[in-house]
């Protein structure tokens, strides 16, 4: 159905289906994160190599899309002709490479490639492997988002187990330094989730609000080791906080202090 045919909140409406548990979305994403393969498809987890890539090409006629190779044409189809989306709760996990610029200067530029593109696998596997919608790959930073109609009702718990995941998947706790130093952030709240366009025709399937802009600010604010949880994500997920630091920070562009507890590598988290 192409887009003229649908006002804007049909379009809404569709964007919602989709985001908060279409059975088919669900059931497809299941599938496709089982098959082996690399790269991804960010929004339904199909493989573009190996022989998983192999089996979406040849049954469910999945390519790496002409204008967004982070989508498969199939995603970027619906993207594109249904741009628009739908404010929905979700939550959010961004991390960060702490000291990425003197990462960089002390390094020959191949070998900092292979150590960002290494942080970017290992990132993209532990969201796949949480059901996150995988918004951001840019730079030295990685943002996936928990949706509760991929996720399940614990989308914000599932956000911060696999804060905890990266954390141990990157060498933080380790008796030896982690092999990339990294600060998460995790934020939960209402936000827009859907399509953007730019003037080449490309789209991407993104988050815009207040909210990703905290959890984007939170994981700057992180030192190297930490998750920072916002007092809001900490409620949602039901986590019990008694025995973590709990901070108050001033974030660029807040107008008021943000409540977080910071969580480590070595705490084990317990929930009500």
């Amino acid at each position: 159905m192409p887009q003229k045919s649908l006002n804007e909140a049909e379009i809404e409406e569709l964007w919602r289906q989709y985001l908060m548990g279409g059975e088919t979305a669900v059931r497809q994403r299941h599938i496709f994160r089982i098959l082996p393969g690399s790269p991804r498809c960010l929004s339904c987890f199909a493989p573009f190599g190996g022989a998983g890539g192999m089996v979406t090409r040849l049954i469910y006629g999945k390519i790496p899309s002409n204008l967004n190779p982070h989508l498969c044409n199939i995603c970027e189809q619906f993207a594109r002709e249904y741009q628009g989306g739908a404010e929905i709760e979700l939550a959010l996990l961004f991390a960060d490479v702490r000291g990425s610029t003197t990462l960089a200067e002390s390094m020959a530029p191949v070998e900092y490639s292979k150590l960002i593109n290494r942080f970017y696998d290992t990132a993209t596997e532990i969201m796949v492997k949480s059901d996150a919608l995988i918004d951001k790959i840019i730079g030295d930073q990685v943002a996936g988002m928990y949706v509760p109609g991929f996720v399940g009702p614990d989308y914000t718990l599932r956000a911060i187990d696999a804060a905890k995941a990266l954390l141990r998947a990157t060498g933080h706790g380790a008796q030896s330094l982690p092999w990339i130093p990294i600060g998460i952030g995790v934020h939960t709240g209402r936000a827009f989730v859907g399509s953007v366009g730019s003037q080449s025709g490309a789209v991407d399937i993104t988050v815009l609000g207040d909210v990703p802009n905290t959890a984007a600010r939170l994981s700057s604010a992180a030192a190297v080791g930490e998750i920072l949880v916002s007092e809001t994500a900490a409620m949602m997920a039901k986590l019990r906080i008694d025995d973590l630091e709990r901070r108050e920070l001033m974030l660029k562009g807040k107008s008021e202090a943000v409540a977080v507890y910071v969580v480590n590598s070595a705490d084990t988290l317990e929930y009500a």
